[in-house]
Formats: structure tokens, C-alpha cells, sequence
């Protein structure tokens, strides 16, 4: 099973970054061997539509599941439809930590974003 983790930087000893859309790197692991490649975010920095681009990008991956703090509703419903699921991120634990709490199933399953939807440049 892979899991991506929105991180601050591309290691399993990074943060969890809080965003998602915007995080710095993608952090896919294999959570049976702990296995990782890093992604650098590459729309990060967009003016807009980053959190669908974003989940485009991570489910190209195969990644089953997302750990993330915040995301937006269209994120989180164009993950859902390619059949990723979405785990709230534990607050200030590393990639390493949030894929272990993934493992014993302490993580909480989002069905609902956590943002709303941003219009003209500010979140409602």
C-alpha cells in the first residue's frame, strides 16, 4: 500500500505540512517497507486551481491514501473519484510518525474538506 504525505520537505523526517495544494513536497511511502520518493510541489506557487492539480498529480502516483491537515473541497473530491482516501495529519509529526499512526489506524478518514472553497484569491 503507498500513502502520500503532505511534507515541508522531500524525507520521512520532514514535517507534516499543514496544506495541501500549496505543501512543499509530496512524500509517497510504501508502508510496508517505509520506502520513499519525494516530489517536489510544483504548484505550490499557482495563482489558482492548485488543490485539484495537486490531487491529479498524487493519484498519477497510485497512492491509496493522503495524509494532510487542510484541504479544499475540490481536492478532496477529485481525490475521492480517482479512489484515493484522505486521513487527517496528526498535528506536529513528521512524515515517518503520520505514516505509523496510518499503520495502527489512529488517523481520522476526511469526508469533508477542512477549507472551503477559495473565490478571488480569499478563502470564504
Amino acid at each position: 500500500m503507498k500513502v502520500c504525505v503532505s511534507a515541508t520537505d522531500g524525507n520521512l523526517d520532514a514535517d507534516v505540512d499543514s496544506r495541501f495544494g500549496r505543501c512543499r513536497y509530496f512524500v509517497v511511502v510504501d508502508v510496508e517497507t517505509m520506502e520513499y520518493e519525494a516530489f517536489r510541489n510544483e504548484y505550490a506557487e499557482g495563482m489558482g486551481g492548485v488543490g485539484i492539480r495537486a490531487a491529479q498529480f498524487v493519484a498519477e502516483r497510485g497512492v491509496d491514501a493522503l495524509i494532510s491537515s487542510n484541504i479544499g473541497p475540490n481536492a478532496l473530491q477529485a481525490l475521492l473519484a480517482a479512489g484515493v482516501k484522505v486521513f487527517a495529519s496528526p498535528s506536529g509529526a513528521t512524515v515517518r510518525e503520520a505514516v505509523e499512526q496510518f499503520k495502527r489506524g489512529e488517523l481520522s478518514e476526511l469526508k469533508a474538506p477542512t477549507q472551503k472553497q477559495q473565490r478571488g484569491g480569499m478563502w470564504e
